[in-house]
C-alpha cells in the first residue's frame, strides 16, 4: 500500500525541473523576434516610405531620372519561377501541414491530448493531416493558376503523392529494418494497410475537391503587369549570393526552437514525457514570427540589388534552417545517446531526416508566403506608368 493518492500516481513521470530553462528558451527566441521585427519595422516605416514617396514625386514632376532599386525590377517581380508546378506543390503541403500543426497544438494546449494517453498526439496528427488536403489542393491550385498554368489535375496528383509518397517510402523502409529484428516496435501490417486507406480513400479524394475549388476561383491579381522580355540580372555582391544568402536564413528560425527542439528529442529518444504544449506552442507562434520576417528582409534587400529572382529564395531561405536542425540531431545523437547498434542508429537518422523534411516544408511555406505578401504591398504601393 503506497501513500501516495490515486489522482497523483503519474506526478513520478510528469515531474519536470526545467521550467526555468524553458523560460529562458522563451525569453531568447523573443530577443531574436524583437530584433527582427525592429529591422522589418525600420525597412517598412523609413526605407519604404522614403523610396515610395520618390518614386511617385518622380512620376509627378515627369523627371527623366534614371530609376534605381527595386521598383526597377516592377516588370519582372513576378515573373512564374522555374519548375513553378514544384513550388506550387510544395506550399500546398506547406498549408497542409501548417493547418495540422496548428489545429493539434490547440487541442494539446487546450489538455485534449494526455501524454498518459500514448499515441493519442499521433493518431491526432494524422487523422488532421488527412482532413487537412482539402487546404493543400487549394492552395496549389490558386498559386499554380497564378502561374497561369492550365493543367490542374497533373498539379493535383503531385500535391496528393508527391510529399506523402517520400514520408511513406522512408517510413516502410525504417520499420521493414525493424521487421527484421523481429521487434515489438514494428508497425504492424494491418495498421500499415489502413494508413494507406486513410491516405488513398480520404485525403488524396480531398486534395481534389480542395484543388477544384481553387482553380475554379478567379486567378490572383499582380499589382503590375509584367514584361515580355526579362532583363538581365546585375553582377551581385558577394553577401548577395543565393547560396550564401539561404543558409545565412535558416540560422535564426533554428536559433529560436533550439532549445526546445532538445526536451522534444530528449522525450522522444529517453523515454520522457513531453507535456508542456504550452510553451511549445508560444515557441510555434515566435517561430512563424521570425521565418516570415529574415524571408521579408532578405527579399528586400535582394529586389534593391535588382535581382528579381525571389520565389524559390523566399521559400529556401527560411526552409533552411531544416538543414540546421538535422545537423543539431546528429550532434545530438554523437553527444547523447549512446546508441551502439547500426539499425538502431539507421532508425535514429530516419526518423530525424523525416522530421526534418517537415520541417522544411513548414518553415519554407511561411517565409514564402511573407514574401509573396511583402512584394504584392510594396509594388502595389508605387504609381508606375
Amino acid at each position: 500500500e503506497s501513500d501516495i493518492k490515486w489522482a497523483s500516481r503519474w506526478d513520478a513521470y510528469l515531474y519536470m525541473s526545467d521550467d526555468q530553462i524553458h523560460w529562458f528558451s522563451i525569453v531568447n527566441s523573443l530577443m531574436i523576434v524583437l530584433f527582427l521585427s525592429g529591422m522589418v519595422a525600420m525597412i517598412m516605416l523609413r526605407t519604404l516610405y522614403r523610396d515610395i514617396s520618390k518614386y511617385n514625386q518622380l512620376e509627378t514632376q515627369e523627371e527623366a531620372q534614371e530609376e534605381t532599386g527595386w521598383k526597377l525590377v516592377h516588370g519582372d517581380v513576378f515573373r512564374p519561377p522555374s519548375h513553378s508546378h514544384l513550388l506550387c506543390v510544395y506550399v500546398g503541403t506547406g498549408v497542409q501541414f501548417f493547418g495540422m500543426i496548428l489545429v493539434t497544438m490547440i487541442f494539446a494546449a487546450l489538455g485534449f491530448l494526455s501524454p498518459s494517453n500514448r499515441g493519442s498526439l499521433m493518431t491526432a496528427m494524422l487523422l488532421l493531416w488527412v482532413f487537412m488536403g482539402i487546404s493543400a489542393g487549394y492552395a496549389s491550385a490558386r498559386i499554380y493558376k497564378m502561374f497561369k498554368g492550365t493543367e490542374w489535375k497533373k498539379i493535383t496528383l503531385q500535391t496528393a503523392f508527391m510529399f506523402p509518397g517520400i514520408i511513406f517510402a522512408v517510413f516502410f523502409v525504417l520499420n521493414a529494418l525493424i521487421w527484421g529484428e523481429e521487434s515489438s516496435g514494428a508497425v504492424p501490417f494491418g495498421t500499415m494497410f489502413v494508413l494507406v486507406l486513410l491516405w488513398f480513400g480520404i485525403s488524396v479524394p480531398l486534395v481534389f475537391v480542395g484543388s477544384y475549388v481553387g482553380f475554379k476561383k478567379p486567378a490572383i491579381e499582380h499589382p503590375v503587369k509584367t514584361n515580355k522580355i526579362p532583363r538581365q540580372i546585375p553582377e551581385q555582391a558577394w553577401y548577395m549570393n543565393p547560396v550564401f544568402s539561404i543558409f545565412i536564413g535558416g540560422i535564426l528560425p533554428f536559433g529560436a526552437v533550439f532549445i526546445e527542439l532538445f526536451f522534444i528529442l530528449t522525450s522522444i529518444w529517453l523515454n520522457q514525457f513531453y507535456y508542456l504544449f504550452g510553451f511549445l506552442f508560444l515557441v510555434f507562434v515566435i517561430l512563424l514570427i521570425t521565418c516570415a520576417e529574415i524571408s521579408v528582409v532578405l527579399c528586400y534587400f535582394q529586389l534593391c540589388s535588382e535581382d528579381y529572382l525571389w520565389w524559390w529564395r523566399s521559400y529556401l531561405t527560411s526552409g533552411s534552417s531544416a538543414l540546421y536542425m538535422f545537423l543539431y540531431a546528429a550532434f545530438y545523437f554523437f553527444t547523447k545517446l549512446s546508441i551502439t547498434k547500426p539499425v538502431s542508429g539507421i532508425l535514429y537518422f530516419g526518423y530525424m531526416l523525416i522530421g526534418s523534411y517537415c520541417f522544411f516544408v513548414l518553415t519554407g511555406t511561411i517565409g514564402f508566403l511573407a514574401c509573396f505578401w511583402f512584394t504584392s504591398l510594396i509594388y502595389a504601393s508605387v504609381k508606375i506608368d
